[in-house]
């Protein structure tokens, strides 16, 4: 009977996002690929570190324990441009470190995005900007995770949590353009006149939609997922977010109308496993506080 993937919440994750391979990359970069393939033959044996993305995943995962092996929610996917003779590093330490991984894919250099359709893939995580773009420019949600600390690696607990950015993350980036080119003062008067027409999805509503129907299924009890809006935008802006989440039937656990103000520490507090922006200004200070990935939408066109 073949394994069906359209009733899951399905990631697909990069190698480098889930483990610590910069030092790798650094010398794929500087020496060429037949250095890169002999250092990772190598150090087959030699257990990778966490990465940015580990967290997130790892915690992911923990959803299926609440549910049969038939019925599980979350299949998580690594797909890399490595080869697949050198694929037994990440493999080994995917093993070690327990995580229920056991779909792969290996391009030996080849575009990532042409696959991500096949997966039935929700969100695609990489560490590279072109792999990114491919993939929302293939209609896939997907994020560069920014490096980080090691201490931002370790898990808080086993409910996992995640953070979005409202304009051009969950939302179309429509009223975040008005403000960049119009100021403050237009934004505002445009999002008054427009206070009861929803806002256009963005890229990452589709995996919000995903999330929710996820917490349906806890009803009453503790849903092992947890969601949070972090947003710049504040009253009387607020108000057409909060209409249109209602519109889309979508609950958001928390959320934090911050008018400006910095979001580093209301990420840190509320113990995000990943955070999703899509401007610098805020992922520069996030990423030291908890694990971040940036939503590059210049190439997009269209979200719906």
């Amino acid at each position: 009977m073949a394994y069906n993937l359209n009733d899951k919440m399905v990631v697909a994750v990069s190698s480098r996002a889930l483990f610590d391979l910069e030092e790798e990359n650094r010398i794929f970069e500087e020496q060429g690929l037949d250095a890169y393939y002999h250092y990772q033959l190598s150090k087959e044996n030699e257990l990778l570190l966490k990465g940015t993305g580990f967290r997130l995943i790892e915690n992911l995962l923990k959803i299926n324990d609440h549910f049969s092996e038939e019925e599980k929610q979350v299949e998580v996917i690594v797909l890399s441009k490595n080869n697949a003779a050198i694929s037994l590093r990440i493999t080994n330490a995917i093993e070690k470190y327990g995580l229920d991984i056991v779909r792969s894919g290996w391009t030996s250099g080849n575009d990532l995005s042409h696959y991500l359709k096949a997966f039935k893939v929700d969100l695609f995580l990489s560490a590279s900007d072109s792999d990114v773009i491919n993939a929302i420019k293939n209609g896939t949600a997907a994020a560069k995770i920014l490096p980080s600390q090691p201490e931002v690696h370790r898990s808080r607990g086993d409910q996992v949590r995640i953070a979005f950015d409202g304009d051009a993350v969950l939302f179309s980036e429509e009223s975040e353009l008005i403000y960049k080119e119009q100021g403050i003062e237009a934004f505002m008067e445009h999002e008054k006149q427009n206070r009861d027409n929803p806002l256009k999805k963005g890229p990452f509503a589709k995996l919000l939609l995903t999330i929710a129907t996820i917490q349906k299924k806890f009803k009453d009890e503790q849903s092992p997922i947890r969601t949070a809006l972090v947003t710049a935008r504040s009253a009387p802006s607020h108000e057409r977010v909060i209409k249109t989440l209602d519109v889309w039937g979508v609950r958001i656990d928390e959320a934090f109308f911050l008018g400006g103000s910095e979001k580093h520490e209301i990420l840190e507090a509320f113990g995000a496993d990943i955070f999703f922006d899509d401007q610098d200004v805020h992922l520069e200070l996030s990423s030291g506080k908890v694990p971040s990935a940036k939503v590059i939408h210049e190439s997009i066109e269209r979200y719906q």
